[in-house]
């Protein structure tokens, strides 16, 4: 029940424990007890609400960050991740393979503002080696959702034998 939950939930967390039960087939105490146990857990770390910040009047710009770093000793990476995602522009930090090891990912009014942080905050960090800045430009999709619906009809003619 736990792993259907949390699907349900993923896609949309308005959905209450009366229709997340109906969808289940389990009872809503049931269903309630594990949402509740599961956000005691920190299995479920959050209500969020995704918005498509474009059809507002509010101006800002959202950075990638890419960032190599040297792993402290006996922490690994995580102690650097600790101390990035602690700054309050930061709104995620994932650990990566490959060509770098952390990706970086921030909100600033503009790219002003995202190239002062990179510059006076990140890139000075004892472990941060080098940092690589892409700006997102626009999002067609995000958490799984499809932000702009293109609105256009396949005009192809059917053919059909």
């Amino acid at each position: 029940m736990r792993e259907q939950l949390l699907e349900f939930l993923e896609k949309d967390s308005r959905l209450t424990a009366a229709e997340l039960a109906v969808m289940t087939g389990q009872p809503e105490d049931a269903v309630a007890r594990e949402i509740s146990a599961m956000t005691k857990e920190h299995v479920i770390c959050g209500f969020n609400t995704l918005v498509n910040w474009d059809k507002t009047e509010r101006e800002f710009v959202t950075a990638l960050i890419e960032v190599r770093v040297t792993p402290q000793r006996g922490q690994g990476f995580d102690s650097i991740a600790a101390r990035i995602y602690r700054f309050e522009e930061v709104k995620a930090v994932y650990l990566m393979s490959g060509g770098f090891d952390l990706t970086v990912i921030i909100d600033g009014r503009n790219i002003k503002e995202i190239a002062h942080f990179v510059t006076d905050k990140l890139a000075t960090l004892d472990s941060v080696l080098s940092t690589a800045t892409h700006f997102v430009l626009k999002k067609y999709k995000d958490y799984g959702i499809i932000l702009e619906k293109d609105g256009h009809t396949d005009e192809r003619m059917i053919v059909s034998p």
